[in-house]
């Protein structure tokens, strides 16, 4: 079981890396009166973490105020 999970990490570290190296270049993002130069790979990066934590925080509160259910 250790050796299957160190196995998995082993792999998808190197689809990572493999992702890194193919979206090495370097963007730039315009906006408003402010310019971002930033590699392609952080960029995508921050995009769906910014994305997972607003799926978190909207699941969360969404599961929190749920109105009691009824017992008949």
């Amino acid at each position: 079981m250790q050796q299957t999970k160190l196995i998995i990490a082993m792999i998808l570290l190197l689809l990572l890396v493999i992702f890194t190296v193919q979206n090495a270049s370097v963007i730039t993002i315009n906006l408003f009166f402010w310019q971002y130069s930033i590699s392609r790979a952080l960029m995508i990066f921050f995009v769906l973490s910014i994305g997972v934590i607003i799926g978190l925080v909207l699941g969360t509160y969404i599961l929190t105020h749920q109105p009691p259910k009824d017992s008949r």
